[in-house]
């Protein structure tokens, strides 16, 4: 049974969405400590990691402390096996080496124009700020190039490591849900436009773990408040 799993941020953060999502899917209990950091006044670069200002979010579990979103999702993974949902960080070692390298190409590869995109496509305009079609247009096009990999593995796969859902899948929900919900078109074309990858994000965009977190960025944007901390003590729900 989890007891005293903490974590500091706002639900508007891909970083924090991607923690609570895991922990909805491994049916933990826990307290989310809302700090909006990001007032109108503060510089733009942090409002462009969509972050708290040292760029991660915060968890802690007693006396233990971790900030990165990926590695906070792989300690809760194998720090609580048997809750929730036991498969999403796979059941053997080959099943797991497969996710890892989905969380690698993620991370590495996906996050930094999916990132830039997330930015100029869904915050920007809320900003009025000028669109700035050369950084969109290569940002675009390297998003493309991953997602063309990705719709020849999910035309084999029901999802990216396999036929489970995993933290492969989970962890691009944060940055794709942005960029296929923002106003302008273009972004969602990218998702929409490929057979298999429009089945997949479907799919993983509709379980009740990612409903609730886009639940809580409707209900505390945090985005353009004023500075307070607000404590949730959320309850476990059946995941699917």
């Amino acid at each position: 049974m989890a007891a005293g799993l903490q974590v500091f941020g706002q639900p508007a953060s891909t970083d924090v969405a991607r923690v609570l999502t895991c922990l909805f899917e491994k049916n933990l209990e826990f307290e989310l400590i809302r700090i909006d950091t990001f007032k109108k006044e503060h510089k733009l670069p942090e409002f462009i990691k969509l972050r708290d200002p040292t760029g991660q979010v915060t968890f802690k579990h007693g006396d233990k402390t971790l900030v990165d979103s990926r590695a906070i999702c792989r300690y809760l993974c194998t720090q609580f096996p048997e809750d929730g949902n036991r498969t999403i960080y796979g059941t053997g070692s080959l099943e797991r080496a497969s996710i890892e390298q989905w969380l690698q190409a993620e991370s590495q590869s996906f996050d930094a124009p999916s990132s830039e995109l997330v930015f100029h496509l869904a915050f920007a305009p809320q900003l009025n700020i000028p669109a700035d079609e050369a950084r969109i247009a290569e940002n675009e096009r390297k998003l493309q190039q991953m997602l063309n990999v990705y719709d020849e593995i999910l035309a084999k796969n029901k999802y990216l490591a396999g036929d489970e859902f995993t933290l492969a899948d989970l962890s691009h929900l944060p940055n794709s849900h942005y960029i296929v919900n923002a106003r302008s078109p273009r972004g969602k074309k990218l998702f929409t436009s490929k057979k298999h990858v429009a089945r997949w994000f479907e799919e993983i965009s509709s379980r009740p773990s990612w409903k609730q977190v886009v639940k809580m960025q409707s209900e505390h944007p945090g985005a353009f408040e004023q500075e307070h901390t607000t404590i949730f003590l959320l309850k476990p729900h059946q995941s699917q």
